[in-house]
């Protein structure tokens, strides 16, 4: 019940449509009602055995009654469709603007958690759970929440309307409903963990999808088409196995249930056949009851399905709760200050991290950088490189010490205006689905044309986008493959000129491009550097040697801290380092 009254909060603010859509569903439940009543005097008027009247109309003639018991039936019907329309029209609203909150607040939700949630979750199980799950809570909301109504406002009518026809025949037939609800409430309760199960299995199937599909290239290199196929089929057939779990459920619960409402049936046949005989009650009375019989045996053989719909819904409900409650371990303070644009003065004291249980990332980390200083960052893989560049844009937070950006700790400012002063420009470039006009001004949405193709010319891109059938507007493809690596790095290093950040964190990986586009990329790199404060993640010797800081770093410490005359002149692990390894990796055409 909690997650169900989570879930209709969302309608918050729409209860006026659905109390529109529950007068129609009232209206149509009535009508419907009344139509076996008209119908059953009808019939006593043709065999003349009634009394030609309806609750307050009465005519002496039969046959003017059955032309008037017609027309009111064709009334009533078109009424009854009115009604229905109505109700379904705005059910179908309510679900659809309330899903729309939901879609939108699990969206935010996601989009605000921190890298660490997203370093832990399955991309196919968190859009499984923005499009599946919500469209099971949609569902019931334009099918379930008033037909949930309607079958109580059905069911108690109709009993009603049997009581005071005979109540000895009402109770013989009303004596079934309540092993029949019981019966559908047990089949909710049985299948709710199933369709868990379904949504769960549907999520994985999502996620490897998703990761054949991104690394398709991968996929086909090392030939490894069929061993995906059998991992996306194990998944498949556990879905199936599932799914066909539940419809065996269904499958015997609606058989069952409507083999106790035959008995009612059979019971009026006997019962009332017998009264009819005596003259206790008409032939159209007892065709009354029959036909109330049988609307009686939709809302209660509905209930099974309002029930699988329900259970579905709170397994669904359950999942989205999940991501709306998780809180994200990168908090913004209530009275968080607005960061204006910085000097770009760093400073780390005593930072220490870890990522997980399994080890310290970052160890008693402490360094301080001047305004407008070049930072290059050296060390073996998990180091701790990325890890002082992800704190410093605040990605995750400090597990000890302090990260201060001009003398002001970073978790005492606004995330976004941290993340206007502070820029990572990834060597691993990720582009959208849109025009390179759209992704270099990704960051600064209200850039102007000539600045977007100012920050082009600077990045070295703008003579190759020219040569483009459709120039800026031309469509860069999913994840930009349609564009080499040397030109996905550039227009990075565009994108994050455009923003103009005071402190830049780069990775300067330059390896898998040719002489020539290295050449283009190391240029526009000369003009995004100048005047910021700088991290580079690098190994090119000109970058090094002209650094104003170089930060060794061994096993998540700094180990030596200096200018490049400093440490080789000390002769510790940073000469060494340099002598083994990077003179390996010199540029043929050092500049």
């Amino acid at each position: 019940m909690k997650i169900f009254t989570r879930l209709l909060s969302f309608i918050r603010g729409y209860w006026y449509l659905l109390a529109i859509a529950f007068i129609s569903e009232v209206a149509a439940t009535l009508l419907g009602i009344a139509i076996p009543k008209l119908l059953g005097n009808g019939v006593d008027a043709a065999l003349n055995t009634g009394t030609n009247t309806f609750l307050f109309f009465s005519v002496n003639d039969s046959y003017a009654f059955l032309w008037w018991v017609a027309g009111m039936i064709i009334f009533a019907s078109v009424l009854r469709g009115l009604a229905g329309y109505g109700r379904r029209y705005f059910n179908e609203v309510v679900a659809q603007k309330a899903t729309y909150n939901m879609r939108n607040a699990l969206y935010e939700r996601i989009q605000r958690l921190s890298f660490a949630f997203h370093d832990k979750s399955q991309t196919g199980q968190l859009m499984s759970r923005a499009t599946v799950d919500i469209e099971v809570v949609r569902m019931f909301l334009a099918m379930g929440l008033l037909g949930l109504m309607q079958t109580i406002m059905m069911v108690l009518a109709i009993a009603v309307m049997l009581i005071v026809m005979n109540w000895q025949l009402a109770l013989m037939t009303l004596a079934f409903v309540l092993p029949v609800s019981w019966l559908a409430i047990n089949f909710g309760r049985t299948i709710r963990p199933i369709w868990l199960k379904v949504q769960a299995v549907m999520g994985t199937m999502g996620t490897i999808l998703e990761e054949n599909l991104a690394g398709i290239s991968v996929v086909k290199a090392f030939s490894h088409d069929k061993e995906d196929s059998r991992k996306f089929g194990k998944q498949a057939e556990v879905l199936a196995e599932n799914q066909v779990h539940a419809a065996k459920l269904m499958g015997i619960n609606a058989p069952t249930m409507a083999l106790l409402f035959t008995v009612p049936t059979a019971i009026i046949l006997w019962f009332g056949g017998h009264q009819v005989a005596d003259g206790t009650i008409t032939i159209g009375q007892i065709t009354q009851f029959i036909l109330y019989v049988a609307m009686l045996m939709m809302p209660i053989r509905r209930l099974g399905m309002l029930v699988n719909l329900y259970s579905r819904t709170i397994s669904s409900g359950q999942r989205i709760m999940e991501i709306l409650d998780t809180e994200s371990e990168v908090k913004e303070k209530p009275n968080a200050t607005e960061l204006g644009r910085v000097k770009g003065k760093v400073t780390f004291k005593n930072v220490n991290f870890s990522y997980s249980e399994m080890g310290a990332a970052l160890k008693n980390v402490s360094f301080e950088i001047k305004p407008g200083q070049l930072v290059a960052l050296l060390g073996r893989s998990g180091s701790g490189k990325s890890t002082i560049a992800n704190l410093l844009a605040r990605f995750y937070d400090v597990t000890t010490g302090k990260i201060l950006v001009d003398d002001m700790d970073i978790r005492d400012v606004t995330l976004t205006s941290l993340r206007k002063n502070v820029v990572a420009a990834q060597q691993d470039v990720f582009l959208f689905s849109d025009t390179i006009k759209e992704n270099i001004a990704y960051g600064a949405v209200d850039a102007s044309m000539d600045q977007i193709t100012e920050v082009a010319k600077a990045a070295k891109l703008h003579d190759f986008i020219m040569t483009l059938p459709d120039k800026y507007d031309t469509w860069v493809g999913e994840r930009g493959d349609t564009l080499s690596g040397g030109e996905k790095q550039r227009l990075s290093i565009a994108r994050t000129l455009l923003v103009d950040p005071s402190i830049l964190i780069l990775d300067d990986s330059t390896a898998s491009v040719d002489a020539s586009t290295e050449r283009l990329i190391r240029q526009a790199l000369d003009k995004l550097i100048k005047g910021r404060t700088t991290f580079i993640i690098t190994h090119r010797i000109p970058i090094i040697q002209n650094a104003d800081v170089i930060l060794m770093l061994q096993d998540g410490e700094v180990v030596e801290k200096g200018t490049h005359k400093e440490l080789m002149a000390k002769g510790g692990v940073y000469k060494k380092v340099y002598e083994s390894q990077l003179m390996l990796n010199k540029d043929e055409d050092e500049e």
